[in-house]
């Protein structure tokens, strides 16, 4: 059964493309079947600028235990990376 719902978010960032770095502004993110994963179902997100007509994307396809894996690391990366540029900008004013 195919659900066709997505969800799209805001993004600022880069991506590489097939013809180099690329801006994004937008990310759609849904749960369906794959296109070129080999998974009944995979959580795909496809990386876009709107802004730019969407002429290109950069789209990934992971298992459903791939992407919490890499939802938690995401949410541990940005924790302890906060941390430590909240430390260091501590350090820099008491210096």
């Amino acid at each position: 059964m195919c659900s066709y719902i997505t969800h799209k978010v805001r993004v600022a960032g880069s991506a590489k493309g097939p013809s180099g770095w690329m801006r994004v502004d937008t990310a759609n993110v849904y749960f369906d079947h794959p296109y070129h994963a080999p998974l009944d179902h995979a959580l795909a997100i496809d990386f876009v600028c709107h802004a730019d007509g969407a002429k290109e994307r950069v789209a990934v396809e992971l298992s459903a235990e791939s992407a919490r894996a890499l939802v938690a690391s995401i949410l541990l990366a940005l924790k302890e990376g906060e941390e430590a540029h909240d430390q260091a900008e501590m350090a820099a004013m008491h210096y």
